[in-house]
Formats: C-alpha cells, sequence, structure tokens
C-alpha cells in the first residue's frame, strides 16, 4: 500500500469534507508514492513526536487530530520550529496527516469519546449541522450526582488536577443529570447547551465573560483544551485498527499537554 492509498482510505473514515472553513484537515505533507510500512497517532505534531517516529523506524506516516500546518506559512528554516519539523519529516521520509474538526463533527468523534468516559447515556449532538453531523454531545448520567462528586468524576477522568466553574449556590446544591460537552474550545455553543436545559457544559478556554454567560441558567466548565481532547488518540487508533491490521500502528507515547498546572 502507497501514502496515497492510505490517504484515500483516511479520507474515507474521517471525512475531510466534513472540517470547518477554517481548518487545514486532510494530508499535509509527504511523498504520496512511498510504500507505507506503519502510523504512528498522536493529538499534535511535535519535535518529540517526529523523534519517535524516527527511531521506531517503521513509522512513517502521522496522523494527528491537531493540524501542525494551520495558518499560512512564509518561511520554513531552521529558525522556526515547524521549518525544523518540516525538515525533519522530509529528510526522514515521514507524511502527516490530520483529522480535526471533521472529527470533531463525527458522531462518533472526540465529543462522543469524552462522553463515553464519562459514562453518559442516550447520547446526541449538541449542535448539528446536517443529520447526525455536528459538535458536541449532550447525554445523560446513570444516575443523579451532586456536583462536587460529578466535577471530581471528570479530574479523575481527565487527569486534570482543577476545574474552573462557574458560581451560582443553587446550581451547586443540586444535582448533575444531563451533561452537555464539546472537547476542545467550546464557547461558542454555550448557547446550545442551556437550548437543551443542561444542567453542566463541559469544554475548554473559557473567557470570564463566557462564564457570565450561563450563571443563571446552568453550571459552566473549563476542563481543559488537551484534557478534553485527549481520548481523541483513541479514537483515531480504533478507526484505523479497523482498517490497517496489516501495518504496524502505534499511539506515540511522548505525547503530553503543553500545559501545566501547579
Amino acid at each position: 500500500m502507497t501514502i496515497q492509498e492510505a490517504i484515500t482510505i483516511l479520507d474515507q473514515t474521517f471525512h475531510p469534507e466534513y472540517q470547518e472553513d477554517y481548518d487545514n484537515s486532510g494530508f499535509l505533507l509527504g511523498d504520496t508514492a512511498t510504500p507505507l510500512r506503519g502510523i504512528l497517532v498522536a493529538l499534535d505534531l511535535t519535535p518529540a513526536v517526529i523523534d519517535e517516529a524516527v527511531e521506531l523506524g517503521d513509522m512513517n506516516l502521522i496522523v494527528t487530530h491537531h493540524p501542525f500546518l494551520f495558518r499560512g506559512v512564509k518561511r520554513l528554516t531552521d529558525g522556526s520550529e515547524t521549518g525544523r519539523m518540516v525538515t525533519s519529516l522530509i529528510k526522514n521520509d515521514i507524511a502527516v496527516y490530520a483529522a480535526h474538526t471533521n472529527l470533531d463533527n463525527l458522531p462518533w468523534g472526540v465529543s462522543a469519546a469524552l462522553a463515553e468516559q464519562l459514562g453518559l447515556q442516550h447520547c446526541r449532538i449538541l449542535h448539528e449541522n446536517k443529520e447526525d453531523i455536528g459538535a458536541g454531545m449532550v447525554g445523560e448520567l446513570p444516575e443523579p450526582m451532586p456536583l462536587r462528586p460529578f466535577l471530581q468524576k471528570v479530574k479523575t477522568v481527565t487527569g486534570i488536577p482543577f476545574v474552573r466553574h462557574s458560581s451560582n449556590q443553587a446550581f451547586e446544591q443540586s444535582n448533575i443529570r444531563k451533561v452537555a460537552l464539546c472537547g476542545g474550545s467550546g464557547s461558542e455553543f454555550i448557547g446550545d447547551a442551556i437550548a437543551v436545559q443542561a444542567d453542566i457544559y463541559l469544554t475548554a478556554d473559557l473567557k470570564y465573560h463566557d462564564f457570565q454567560r450561563s450563571t443563571d441558567r446552568m453550571m459552566l466548565a473549563d476542563i481543559g483544551h488537551y484534557e478534553s481532547e485527549q481520548f481523541a488518540k483513541d479514537v483515531i487508533y480504533r478507526a484505523l485498527l479497523k482498517k490497517f491490521s496489516n501495518f504496524a500502528l502505534r499511539i506515540s507515547e511522548r505525547q503530553h499537554s503543553i500545559v501545566r498546572y501547579i
């Protein structure tokens, strides 16, 4: 199988046609005629992930969630991390493919994986762009939970050391049953979470005024960008395992959040 043949399968699996207009998902770099040897899965492309692929020897296609080429690039030199990564990828004949907002919008994608980890039931898409395609998820806990034990569960599942959440004494003393969530930056869907009458909305990259929007209608919690999307690696891996069972396939062991907490 060549890289081009692999790209065809990846496109059929992750549907880049469902990505948002601003996105840059799909095949990003590489020689399409090169025979495929193996695939390394990561959330982000970093120098450490590239080094890992090189050291493993048989990983000549890296599939990530976030595209490492996102905005316009005017120079590719050793004076920038992007330039150094591109040089290393080309020297080592490693191709790169990304499944970003298209994976966010698939019903079995990033948010569905987080919902599964939290044990939500009766899940459906939060913000539907078309039938069964859209951002976020809303579902229900098997049994209502007080806010603090629920947030502790979120911390345990995601590995985040603390959760920023809105302040509302009435909500803090009530139970959580209906949960809306969106992996990654999901502030634009706060209104959707309110509309479905969620008890709490979990997402990331929230600003001060975002919390003001939900104060009297639901709880809002910021659970970290990496932490809310980390299960995308497993989603990609499981999807690829069905398609590339005869090739070496691994999840990166050098991938971690670029954010630290103290």
